[in-house]
């Protein structure tokens, strides 16, 4: 089922469990529940063992076995195997009768989620191979006394963990620790050198998320097949990918900008339809249904006019929601509660309306363009290490030698100026050594807002290198293989996907905001049928230059898009989505920011420094400057993510000795 949560708690082996115990694991599992309600607001199931050790807990949204048989937990039909599984599985009708057959497993209801069991006793722990979909799963085996937590290979759908009092506690989102006797403190060496950003820590002390690796082929090899192969592969598998998202017995949706990624997305859709197949619930003869954010038209961040357009040409229902600074403004606190990290843009609020909208209007499940970007080189950030090294797969370079470096210093000196001069573009750095000269990281990095950090929260010499961060959070096998055999681009695709996509955008442009409004996220660009085939198009199919020698992006997918798409949409080059940053001096938008951004609220966090940031809030809405409104409208998350959660003041270990909070002598690491 799709939508659905879950919390466990490990605990001693040896504990053994009376009915007073039970009633307190009971009690402490529902409060959990209740955090994240809106995850699964149509029934709750939970589990304990007999012995105590272990409990699940469920929230369901229904989306596919709206019967009593598809709630969860779900145990094997020999209540051997006990499971809880968030988010979607595919090829279900197949995988089933495969079930059926080869060992006789008799499935109690139609809901996917309980492939989950037959495929595991199967196949043991390599049953994750089998899955495809968007999903995380927590699964305990009795028998064995054996507990698994995996998340799909994107990190579509969330799972964290922690250990509190000697329990392992597995959450789809971290306030479900709260009731739990998870004490939220600041994990400040992790919000110093953006390791919450990057890979396996958050934000906050001692909570964990988990993640998967992608492969890029050598870039010795040549690629045997024409460009037409090429495109006509790809086109298949996302036609696939799209056409296995459309099974629901719920009303399903897609969400349309004015980008070619989503518009690819309905205008398939709507092919499928017209050849008969259904979408969700709805009848065989009902048009597909599309929703879109509208901006303030003056903002300079509004496609809406570029959607209807689309809409209008595919013949389809669009729906819009009207995003203007007073909705912005209303949205703020709640949507930071919903993320649980901070974003140095409002877009993410965005994408919490719009589920809001699907909501409204009845739909339960939508499609969208998330990921096309990533997979495909479809961001500005990675012309540069596209043109670092010739792309020689495809047999005949594409360009000279001395037009590809002339091209090169153009497009880094373009995007220095855009980060205003703060790139590295040396190369010399050890970061950018190990991670095959790369400037995407740089970029990234550059891109967050530099936080007032007190000075006793910074490591000696205030040595911070995020971009260093980025290549020790890959493992040394993989690192050789980014160094030695990946085109720099597929490095650059493998280090943003690593991080910005599993650890922002597919968090607070995607789960987070969808599931708010419990509404399921389906990315078919993350297919990793379709991944695995996009890993291994050559860079020049991804990133190429038309006939008016422009440099266009996501190549293939034009291609193969054609037939679905309009002229307009198919000319268009790529405009992040991303929200306003200009908003009048009076408006909504500063009175709630002056409201958090106070030097009482900074304090309280404990590891920024508070001087002068109030009067940071109307500098950045009298002089206009982009980088002090995301650096503004961060601390504000900040504040609103303190105070919801109740965390701790940070204290440096200088503050810690003085409370008594840390011994003398011990291994420290700061914050």
């Amino acid at each position: 089922m799709c939508g659905i949560s879950r919390v466990v708690a490990l605990g001693d082996r040896t504990r053994r469990l009376n009915d007073e115990d039970k009633k307190k694991i009971e009690g402490r599992l529902s409060n959990s529940l209740e955090q994240i309600r809106h995850r699964g607001p149509d029934s709750t199931g939970t589990w304990i063992s007999q012995d105590g050790r272990v409990a699940l807990g469920h929230v369901r949204l229904d989306i596919n076995d709206l019967s009593p048989s598809g709630c969860q937990p779900l145990h094997s039909t020999d209540n051997t195997v006990h499971a809880v599984v968030n988010g979607e599985i595919y090829d279900y009708d197949k995988l089933r009768t495969e079930m059926e057959e080869k060992i006789k497993y008799r499935f109690q209801g139609t809901s996917d989620s309980e492939l989950v069991l037959a495929l595991y006793k199967y196949y043991g722990l390599s049953f994750l191979s089998q899955i495809r979909g968007e999903f995380s799963i927590c699964l305990f085996d009795s028998e064995r006394e054996l507990f698994i937590a995996v998340r799909d290979r994107y990190g579509i759908k969330p799972l964290f963990w922690t250990i509190q009092n000697g329990d392992l506690l597995v959450a789809a989102e971290i306030k479900a620790f709260l009731p739990l006797g998870w004490k939220p403190e600041w994990d400040v060496k992790s919000i110093v050198g953006g390791d919450f950003q990057i890979g396996n820590p958050t934000i906050f002390k001692n909570v964990q998320k988990q993640y998967w690796d992608s492969r890029y082929p050598d870039k010795h090899i040549k690629d045997p097949r024409t460009e037409e192969e090429m495109i006509q592969g790809f086109r298949e598998h996302l036609i696939d990918a799209i056409k296995a998202r459309l099974r629901a017995d719920v009303k399903v949706g897609v969400s349309l900008s004015g980008g070619i990624d989503s518009s690819v997305v309905a205008g398939v859709v709507n092919h499928l339809l017209r050849e008969g197949h259904q979408i969700g619930s709805e009848s065989e003869n009902e048009r597909l249904s599309c929703f879109g954010i509208a901006f303030d038209e003056d903002s300079g961040f509004d496609e809406s006019s570029t959607a209807n357009r689309t809409a209008d040409f595919l013949g389809v229902k669009f729906y819009r929601k009207q995003m203007n600074e007073e909705e912005l403004a209303k949205c703020f606190a709640d949507a930071t509660w919903h993320d649980e990290q901070p974003n140095p843009d409002l877009n993410f609020i965005g994408t919490y309306a719009l589920s809001e909208l699907f909501r409204e209007k009845g739909f339960r499940v939508n499609i969208n363009g998330q990921g096309a970007d990533e997979i495909l080189g479809g961001y500005n950030i990675f012309l540069p290490d596209f043109l670092r090294e010739p792309d020689t797969t495809l047999g005949v370079p594409t360009m000279s030698e001395d037009e590809r470096r002339s091209e090169l210093r153009k497009s880094e000196e373009i995007l220095n100026n855009v980060y205003q001069g703060k790139l590295d573009l040396s190369g010399s750095s050890v970061a950018r050594r190990q991670l095959n000269n790369t400037l995407t990281p740089a970029q990234m990095t550059a891109a967050f807002p530099p936080l007032p950090f007190k000075q006793e929260f910074l490591p000696r010499n205030n040595a911070v290198d995020p971009q260093l961060t980025y290549a020790e959070s890959i493992n040394g096998i993989m690192l050789e293989e980014v160094r030695s055999k990946w085109h720099p681009l597929h490095t650059a695709q493998y280090v943003f996907s690593k991080a910005h996509l599993q650890n922002l955008l597919l968090s607070n442009l995607g789960d987070r905001g969808e599931m708010a409004h419990s509404i399921e996220g389906r990315t078919p660009f993350l297919d990793h049928h379709l991944t695995e085939y996009a890993n291994n198009l050559p860079p020049s199919m991804k990133i190429r230059r038309d006939k008016n020698r422009r440099w266009v992006e996501k190549y293939v997918l034009r291609e193969a898009a054609k037939p679905f798409i309009t002229e307009e949409i198919y000319k268009k080059r790529k405009h992040p989505y991303s929200a306003p940053v200009e908003f009048p001096v009076g408006g909504p938008m500063q009175r709630l920011l002056r409201d958090l951004v106070t030097e009482e609220n900074i304090a309280n966090l404990g590891f920024l420094s508070p001087h002068g940031v109030a009067s940071m809030v109307d500098k950045a809405f009298e002089t206009r400057e982009t980088p002090l409104f995301r650096l503004v409208i961060c601390l504000a998350q900040w504040v609103v993510l303190q105070k919801r959660f109740g965390v701790a003041m940070a204290q440096s270990e200088a503050e810690r000795l003085e409370t008594g909070t840390l011994k003398v002598g011990s291994n420290v690491m700061l914050g």
